[in-house]
């Protein structure tokens, strides 16, 4: 059995596209110190994955992953931290969490399983869904249209933003090492597939390609590229990769360690 195998069932559906991010995740940390890696997760099927790889991990409630894991990292600003979470996890009931986080550059990474629906509780639409979503709280259609998320995550002032699709593992795991290597807040987007309430496959098969990482610095440039999908089902090319980077001191570097003359416990025991 590999190392980062564990002995639980999964439950996934057949086909699921969680099975890709977890293969991806995998071959992505395989030279990494295990001992030093921690993931938190949500409420969701992207959850489960905290039962199917063999490191350190804390399973939060709905919504509350984010908050779990910048606690995590300012307690031991040592370990590599990973939020796994669903769009209803984080778009919608932990979406302050998400915006602040990214805005105070909390040097974690966060892997967002975008299925575009609430999948555990089996379809109800999301801060994601496209406009007209035929699901289980709206079967006559969602008179809502769906949020850019990476649009809003640039306007939030993240330092590392990408997207990649489940259905590509190689790609995924070259950019989830990339955002992990990252030294501040990281956001991988992940298009996953729900093929058993809003399968998306045949959609991103189609659609997606993967961009240049030119530009990774021009705000102008990741912008015009984030916003060439806007969520809706229709004939649109949808860009797969790394759209923005710079590199800024986190949050832990700001607030904590310029008082170079105290130890961390002081300063902790300080902000207490």
């Amino acid at each position: 059995m590999n190392k980062l195998d564990t002995n639980y069932k999964n439950t996934w559906c057949p086909g699921c596209g969680n099975f890709g991010i977890l293969a991806a995740f995998k071959k992505a940390i395989e030279d990494e110190d295990l001992s030093k890696i921690v993931i938190t997760t949500g409420i969701g099927c992207h959850a489960k994955l905290a039962d199917y790889i063999n490191v350190n991990s804390f399973y939060s409630l709905h919504g509350r992953s984010i908050p779990a894991a910048e606690g995590i990292k300012l307690a031991n600003p040592e370990l590599k931290v990973i939020v796994f979470t669903g769009d209803g996890d984080s778009l919608d009931e932990g979406i302050s969490h998400l915006i602040h986080a990214a805005k105070r550059n909390t040097d974690i990474t966060v892997i967002l399983h975008n299925n575009r629906l609430f999948a555990l509780t089996t379809g109800q639409f999301t801060a994601v869904s496209p406009d007209n979503f035929k699901g289980k709280s709206t079967p006559m259609g969602s008179p809502e249209s769906p949020i850019n998320p990476l649009e809003l995550l640039l306007a939030s002032n993240a330092t590392f933003i990408a997207r990649s699709y489940s259905g590509n593992i190689k790609h995924l795991e070259e950019i989830i090492k990339r955002a992990i290597s990252h030294k501040g807040f990281s956001i991988v987007e992940v298009l996953d597939p729900c093929v058993s309430f809003f399968n998306t496959a045949e959609l991103y098969n189609k659609n997606t390609y993967v961009i240049s990482d030119n530009n990774l610095d021009s705000r102008e440039e990741a912008l015009k590229k984030i916003r060439e999908w806007n969520y809706e089902e229709i004939d649109q090319k949808i860009p797969l990769g790394i759209f923005y980077e710079i590199q800024k001191k986190p949050y832990f570097e700001r607030a904590l360690i310029s008082k170079k003359e105290e130890t961390v416990e002081q300063i902790l025991e300080e902000l207490i």
